[in-house]
């Protein structure tokens, strides 16, 4: 009898203790025969050449150690399979992604991205959205207004001071119909959530914030369909890629109430597997396809 397959899920100390899918799919992954384990990412004694696959599920706490988890994923995608690869992890870390999305024709949110060293100045009109280029859970961001400029110029200095390009969006007045997050799994559109708005007040930068108030699932119509797969296609594109185990696409509706990309997810994604009938059985298919 063949060995069954190894399969790790990356985590560190705070994914185990906030994500809840974890023992729910390493349970599901071992029912289906995969010897799967949960392993820290920076755990220095787990042996990751030993893993047929290591599938990186909940690695919370690599925006603030960016350079070491992306030296990590180099390292683990040389002695094994690892999903996502580590060019796309490199491509996905810092934002400065949807520049190219841009380039690429893919409807996404408007956004101006200012380096440490360049000047501070903001001249947009309108509400706008300061936040890092490397962040996630809306970390470290905050939304402002016309009369609120001196604060968001402190906030891009404070970004600045701590080495982060900082991101300068207008603030989508649409949000309020709620952000949509669809999930493709093994290259095929799985589900799709919404959340309601993050940002709700603003000139204050808040990260004990809820990153996914209001959570329902959420039936895409074929022109958010459409962008997501765009954003995903000119990914492809980019990197030469195939499609990738899991990828969530983060959408809201401009003025004209046409999606446009927000960000893609494609390192340590909340995937909400338990929040759709069937979305583990799907999780579990695409990693036994690996």
């Amino acid at each position: 009898m063949a060995a069954a397959r190894r399969v790790a899920l990356a985590t560190d100390a705070f994914g185990r203790a906030r994500d809840a899918e974890l023992p729910v799919l390493i349970a599901a992954l071992r029912e289906r025969g995969v010897d799967a384990t949960a392993a820290d990412w920076d755990d220095p004694a787990f042996d990751w050449a030993a893993q047929d696959a290591v599938v990186i599920r909940s690695t919370w706490d690599y925006p603030g150690r960016l350079a070491e988890f992306l030296a990590w994923a180099a390292r683990v995608g040389g002695v094994s399979a690892l999903h996502n690869p580590a060019e796309v992890v490199r491509w996905n870390g810092d934002k400065t992604y949807l520049t190219e999305l841009a380039s690429a024709g893919v409807p996404t949110v408007a956004t101006r991205f200012i380096a440490p060293g360049e000047p501070v100045e903001l001249t947009e009109g309108g509400e706008i959205v300061v936040k890092p280029s490397v962040s996630a859970g809306a970390r470290d961001s905050a939304r402002y207004t016309p009369a609120q400029r001196g604060a968001a110029e402190a906030h891009v200095r404070m970004l600045h001071e701590g080495g982060a390009t900082a991101m300068v969006q207008p603030y989508l007045e649409r949000i309020v119909d709620g952000e949509r997050a669809l999930v493709f799994l093994g290259g095929e559109f799985s589900h799709a959530m919404r959340k309601g708005p993050v940002l709700t007040d603003t000139g204050r930068v808040d990260n004990a914030r809820v990153p996914h108030p209001d959570l329902v699932e959420h039936v895409p119509d074929a022109a958010e369909l459409a962008v997501a797969r765009a954003a995903l296609t000119a990914l492809a594109t980019a990197l030469a890629a195939g499609p990738l185990l899991y990828a969530r696409v983060d959408l809201a509706l401009d003025t004209a109430g046409a999606p446009v990309v927000m960000e893609l997810e494609l390192i340590e994604p909340n995937l909400f597997l338990t929040a759709t009938e069937g979305g583990v059985d799907r999780f579990v298919e695409a990693v036994a396809r690996l």
